[in-house]
Order: C-alpha cells, then structure tokens, then sequence
C-alpha cells in the first residue's frame, strides 16, 4: 500500500470492542467505496485490547490492504490519546478529510455519506448531531438522555457556542481544520476531547453544521464511560472558557457565520 493516501480517512479508536470491529470496518467499506470513488483509508487504532480486537483488525488490513491499516498502541490512553495518533498519521499521510467514529455501531456507518457530503460543500467540520431537528437517540432511558443532553448544554452555555451536540464523536473534519488548531496542545484525554475539538474549530473561525443522526446504543461489548471521565469533562470545560487560546484564522477559514443561516451551528467563542 502507498504511504501517501490523499483521500478521506476514517479513523476509529478500539478498545476490547472484538465483537464489532469487523461489522463496523465492513459497513464502513460499503458506505466509503460509493461515497469515495477515489479511494479511502480506515484507520483502526487499537489500545492493546486483551479481547483480540487488536488481532482481527489486522486479519481486516491483511484482507483489504489499500483500504484499511491498523496503529497499535500498547495500552489504554485514553480516547483523545488514541484519536490523536490516529489523527498524526492520517495527516502525515496526506488525508483530504478525516472522519471519526466509535467502533460500537452507536453511529450507523451510512451516514459516513452523509457527512462527508456536507464537508465538501463547504462545511469544515460536520458533526452528526443528536439534537437538531431530525436527530435523536434510541434505546436510553430516561436518567442518561438527561445527562447527555445536559452536558452538551452545560458546554454550549460555558463555551458561549451555537453548536448543540458538543459531545458527540460522529465527525467529518476538512484537514486544514485539523492542522489549523494545534492537535499536540489538546490537553483533554476522555470524552471532553469531542467538546476541546469543536471550541477550537469554532474559535478558529472555521464553519462548523449538525448533521441530524439517530445514535443507537450498543448491543455488544461494554461502555468505556466512567465518572473520571466525566469529571474531566466537568473540569476542562471552564478551564477552555478561562483559555487564552486562538489559533491564527487559516486560509480560507469563515470568521463567522450568518445568523440566518438554518445548517450552520457555529459563532467564534464568546
């Protein structure tokens, strides 16, 4: 397989997820090879899974050899650790967009499509969004869509953002975006990496849209979810309101977005 790749790349961080990753990988194929017809790269960054997740995602790359590779890390770092990594090599590669996904089929793979489509018509980052008109969540009770719809509201309103789904990790970036906000100062290791992204993004003056998705939880392998992780979230997002952080406005970056504008979620950080 050639190391430069300018296509889009998927990159999906695994962990102890061996009964999906092989659903996941092929959905995602399906979906990419008619939404790509240039090519794609999906990158699956393994966290030293004890479940031979680690395994069967390279019995994936040895079967499709120009369309999927596998980064191994020795250990569980966290889930903005392993997207950074998988983020340096997509870039080095020369990616033209670059995608993120959970591994546990919570984001349906079709709407990679989807994402993609919304990116190159002139978004720089499309988030699939629960909650803007069209998206929703399936399968939770009562107790978890309150908290979830809570903690994204508790970052808009710190933040000072537009932008409704800030947790969610279903995402399509423009590559410029991803070398535009200085990936190696990103200081959040859990789910609080999704909100950190998406600040900067807006800071940068990039132009972010929700793209409504129907998030689905997983019927097989076990949350990775904890309250350390939560208490991160909880912390680092006054510490980025307190931030003096502000990448320079790349080319071709909007440095705001119409008030009217119905698709576009995002206005530089108050």
């Amino acid at each position: 397989m050639s190391t430069v790749a300018h296509v889009p790349w998927l990159v999906i961080p695994t962990f102890d997820e061996a009964e999906n990753v092989e659903r996941v990988v092929g959905l995602s194929r399906e979906t990419l090879a008619a939404a790509c017809p240039d090519g794609f790269r999906i990158l699956i960054v393994d966290d030293g899974s004890p479940d031979g997740t680690g395994e069967i995602a390279d019995r994936l790359a040895a079967a499709h050899p120009d369309e999927v590779r596998v980064l191994h890390r020795e250990r569980p770092q966290g889930l903005g650790p392993a997207y950074l990594a998988g983020f340096e090599v997509a870039l080095r590669a020369g990616a033209t967009h670059v995608m993120e996904m959970d591994a546990d089929l919570s984001h349906d793979p079709r709407d990679l499509a989807r994402l993609l489509d919304a990116v190159r018509g002139g978004a720089d980052l499309a988030l699939g969004s629960r909650y803007v008109t069209g998206g929703g969540v399936s399968d939770w009770g009562l107790l978890r869509r309150v908290i979830s719809r809570g903690g994204s509201w508790y970052a808009r309103v710190t933040l000072g953002l537009r932008v409704r789904d800030l947790t969610g990790g279903f995402k399509c970036f423009d590559a410029a975006v991803l070398r535009a906000i200085d990936l190696p100062t990103v200081r959040s290791v859990g789910y609080a990496f999704q909100v950190e992204l998406t600040w900067r993004t807006v800071r940068s003056g990039f132009r972010v849209v929700e793209v409504p998705i129907v998030f689905r939880d997983r019927t097989a392998g076990s949350s990775k979810m904890n309250w350390r992780i939560a208490r991160e979230a909880v912390v680092l997002v006054p510490a980025l309101r307190r931030s003096r952080w502000r990448a320079p406005l790349a080319a071709g970056a909007r440095a705001s977005v119409p008030e009217d504008d119905p698709a576009s979620m995002s206005t530089p950080g108050r």
